[in-house]
This record gives C-alpha cells, sequence and structure tokens, in this order.
C-alpha cells in the first residue's frame, strides 16, 4: 500500500491551563454529517495526559470546526491507576444501547520505573460528546501473564465477540542510565467489552532486542485484518538519529496470527518538518470512499495531529 501525506492539522497553542503541549494519540470518529471528530490527548502544566477531541470539515480535514474547551474526564482519585494521566486509545459503538464505550491509558508515577499503564473504560450516553468513568478500577492491569503493565487496546465488535489487540511490557531494561521500557502486542476477547480472558503468545512478537511495538490499530476488511503499529528502538529513540518511532504493519486471516510486513506499510518520515524525527501512534480510517490515516510526528505527538490518505 502507498499513502499520500496531506498535511498538519493541529497541535495546542499552549493558551490552555489543561492544554499545554501534545495531541497525542489521534483516535477518529466519522460523525453523521461526514465530519471527523478526532479524540486524543494533551498534556497540561504539569505534564498529565487528558482526554479530548476537535471537529473537523469533512471536505478538508485541516479545516479545524471545533476545538473542544475542556477534558473530557478527570483524573482518577489518588492511588488509583489513571491517577497521573488518561489517553483515549479506541472505541466501539454498543450493539445493543448505542453507547459509545472509550478504551483509554491510565497512567501512574513510579519509584524504580518511570510509570505504570493500565487499561480503563468510559462510556457516552450522548454520541461521544460527554463520558463518565465506568468505574475506578481498571479493565484490564499487569496479571501473571503481563506482570509488568497490559494497556492500549484496540477493540472491534467482530461477530458478536469483543476482541482487543493490546500492549504487554515484557520488561524494562537501563540504557545509558535510564530505564526504558520494552513491550509488544497480545491479544484478548470478550462477550461484553469489560471482562477480557487473555492469550498469552504475542500477535507481533519483537523483531529484535530492545525493540517496543505499541499503539494497535487493526481493521477488517472481507476476510483479512489489517494493523498498523508504531515501532522504536531503545537507544536515543528520541531522535532522528538514534531508533525513533516509526509506523509498521501487519496481515492475518483470524486476528491472532500475523504476518509482519513493515516493509510495505508505504509511510516514512519526512525529510524536514514536523514529522521528520518521527511517526507514530496512526490510526485509519474509512472515509467517503477512501482510507485516511491519522498519526503523530516529532516529540510523542508535541508537534501534533498530520494525516495522510491512501492511494493504492
Amino acid at each position: 500500500m502507498q499513502w499520500e501525506k496531506q498535511g498538519h492539522i493541529y497541535v495546542p497553542d499552549g493558551s490552555l491551563e489543561w492544554s499545554q503541549s501534545h495531541a497525542q494519540i489521534p483516535t477518529p470518529m466519522v460523525l453523521a454529517n461526514g465530519d471527523l471528530r478526532i479524540y486524543f490527548a494533551t498534556r497540561d502544566y504539569k505534564g498529565r495526559s487528558q482526554p479530548t477531541f476537535i471537529e473537523v470539515a469533512t471536505d478538508d480535514f485541516s479545516h479545524i470546526k471545533k476545538v473542544h474547551s475542556h477534558p473530557l474526564w478527570d483524573f482518577g482519585c489518588p492511588g488509583t491507576f489513571d491517577d497521573n494521566g488518561i489517553m483515549p486509545a479506541s472505541w466501539v459503538e454498543h450493539p445493543e444501547t448505542g453507547a459509545i464505550y472509550m478504551y483509554y491509558v491510565g497512567w501512574n508515577a513510579c519509584t524504580t520505573v518511570s510509570y505504570q499503564l493500565s487499561a480503563g473504560l468510559a462510556i457516552s450516553h450522548d454520541g461521544g460528546i460527554s463520558f463518565e468513568k465506568f468505574s475506578d478500577g481498571a479493565i484490564m492491569d499487569r496479571n501473571m501473564d503481563d506482570p509488568i503493565f497490559a494497556t492500549i487496546p484496540c477493540v472491534l465488535i467482530d461477530n458478536s465477540l469483543w476482541r482487543a489487540w493490546y500492549i504487554s511490557c515484557t520488561g524494562w531494561q537501563s540504557i545509558d542510565g535510564r530505564m526504558e521500557p520494552n513491550y509488544l502486542i497480545k491479544y484478548a476477547e470478550s462477550n461484553d467489552g469489560i471482562h477480557w480472558v487473555r492469550r498469552k503468545e504475542p500477535c507481533i512478537p519483537y523483531a529484535y532486542d530492545g525493540e517496543a511495538i505499541g499503539r494497535p490499530w487493526v481493521i477488517k476488511e472481507g476476510d483479512l485484518y489489517h494493523m498498523w503499529y508504531s515501532t522504536r528502538g531503545s537507544i536515543d529513540y528520541r531522535k532522528k538519529g538514534g531508533q525513533p518511532y516509526l509506523i509498521g504493519y501487519a496481515q492475518s486471516a483470524d486476528g491472532l496470527n500475523w504476518e509482519r510486513m513493515d516493509s510495505q506499510v508505504g509511510i516514512e518520515r519526512a525529510d524536514t518538518g514536523w514529522d521528520s524525527e518521527m511517526i507514530c501512534y496512526c490510526s485509519v480510517v474509512d472515509h467517503s470512499g477512501r482510507q485516511y490515516m491519522f498519526y503523530n510526528g516529532n516529540g510523542f505527538g508535541r508537534a501534533g495531529i498530520g494525516y495522510a490518505k491512501r492511494v493504492n
């Protein structure tokens, strides 16, 4: 496949205390009028992520029609799984109630390592404008099979089965005196979108030592599943000359066993500009007979959100 970049869409201007920087992990929703709502995580003056959205015009995604005026829901109480950050990651419409289930990443600060991540759920009954947290506790957290963290699921309802592809951290290692996490993609399924049974084996195993594979995004076309994800190394991945995030791609006939095909992803970093150092955290959506990719560039979303259209 091949993607043609269409340009930059949005980055916070820093005028709001709760939205000082970053538009991270773009998560699109096509609205009834054809416009797009793009959920994302922005950071406050303390560097904590909070969920919000913009809405863009159907005929020009760089035309911003609305910037939401406040976070969609608040941090958890001290000591809970999301007391230090919230990142929306994937949504589905409940097939019976029509409610929007938004799956998100909850952040905790740690001492021996930088952070602990879990997965939470917030629910909207007004089409995705406002949300209430489902519970104070995580719906997916570390356990015997995922002992370090489990988070950022991409969820699909597939023939009445709720299916999730999520991130499992397998370890932290010290790189130049700094602890860095390694993580890969695993699979879980559910009958209700809340209680999950996990598969121990990874969907996308590591290609090399020190790799981290994050933010899965899965769509199904006919009998074929497509997955995009972010992949980086552990050495100097915060800058272009090291092992920064790039976008990877895989295919599957059943959603469980995947063929990794990174060389066919069809999108790369630019030579200069907002996405020249890294590209990451992508999502893909069908709109008006075309596929579009939304993604982050430099600084893990500090440079904001851009998009590309599929041309073959």
